[in-house]
């Protein structure tokens, strides 16, 4: 299946090709590069290049280039949240507007499942959970979340985002540890989530120098992963970007859930659609688990 973000009162994907990607965020637009866009551009080379800001590369790095006024940051509703955009050197904004297909389905998990558990506390775990997106999303639904990343500039930003979006005082535990470790240490306490969320780079460090490689570490990292699921879990998302990879591998390490709790399993794809042209940019694939 592939699941789309379709234009956003405050964001919208204006155009891509060649190589790159023209984006509105509120009322800045932004040029980037995405190389998912194999295909020619639509718009003119004058709407492209009056873009509020462009990322430059340059070797391996690269930079941002603002045009005069537009500030290094601002705000935008989205997705029901209120998210500080802030372009890094990266090339990345703080927010991956094809996840807010994510965050949709797993609110829609959550409150259904409170709906016919009106007494019961949920809890739910985010995994690399960066600047906090799926976690307030969680959060608004209702769920007690665990919002854990290795990068203390992440977590700062997320909690920024928390508060801009009137969760400040949500139940929400901020953790600065590498996932991996975390687990770890999370299954010898013997805790257990209803709901857990993941998103696993190809290649990472933890704070403490730890390693992350996918092609080395991810079968080992998802079944422990498992271990701290309930008794009568909710749903596990397993979000990815790395190149390729498929959603297919994803789904099948979560085909014994159903073995175990029931439910459905559904994996595709993400993807943006254009504003007038309707064609989708490939933003991402997914494998989420349910009851």
């Amino acid at each position: 299946m592939i699941d789309i973000t379709k234009q956003q009162k405050e964001y919208e994907l204006l155009d891509s090709g060649d190589g790159e990607k023209l984006e509105r965020f509120g009322t800045f637009v932004l040029r980037r590069p995405d190389p998912q866009a194999l295909w020619p551009k639509m718009l003119t080379p004058k709407e492209w290049a009056d873009a509020s800001a462009s990322f430059l590369r340059a070797g391996n790095a690269g930079k941002w280039q603002f045009k005069e006024g537009v500030p290094k940051e601002w705000e935008i509703k989205y997705g029901g949240l209120k998210l500080n955009i802030s372009p890094t050197p990266f090339k990345h904004t703080g927010v991956f507007p094809e996840q807010i297909v994510n965050w949709a389905w797993s609110q829609e998990k959550v409150t259904a499942y409170k709906s016919k558990n009106k007494e019961r506390e949920i809890t739910a775990l985010n995994l690399f959970g960066y600047t906090g997106g799926a976690t307030l999303a969680l959060a608004k639904a209702g769920a007690q979340v665990c919002h854990v990343d290795a990068s203390k500039t992440s977590i700062t930003w997320a909690r920024e985002n928390a508060e801009s979006s009137g969760l400040k005082d949500a139940p929400i535990r901020w953790i600065l540890d590498d996932a991996y470790e975390f687990v770890k240490k999370e299954i010898k306490r013997g805790k257990k989530y209803d709901c857990i969320i993941m998103d696993p780079p190809a290649f990472g460090h933890g704070p403490n120098g730890e390693v992350w490689k996918i092609e080395e570490q991810f079968i080992r990292f998802l079944e422990d992963t498992k271990k701290l699921l309930s008794d009568d879990p909710i749903l596990f998302l397993v979000n990815g970007y790395a190149s390729g990879y498929s959603s297919i591998a994803y789904k099948q390490n979560l085909t014994d859930l159903i073995e175990k709790h029931g439910g459905t399993i559904e994996d595709g794809e993400l993807a943006i659609e254009e504003k007038d042209g309707g064609r989708l940019l490939p933003s991402g694939i997914f494998a989420r688990w349910s009851k």
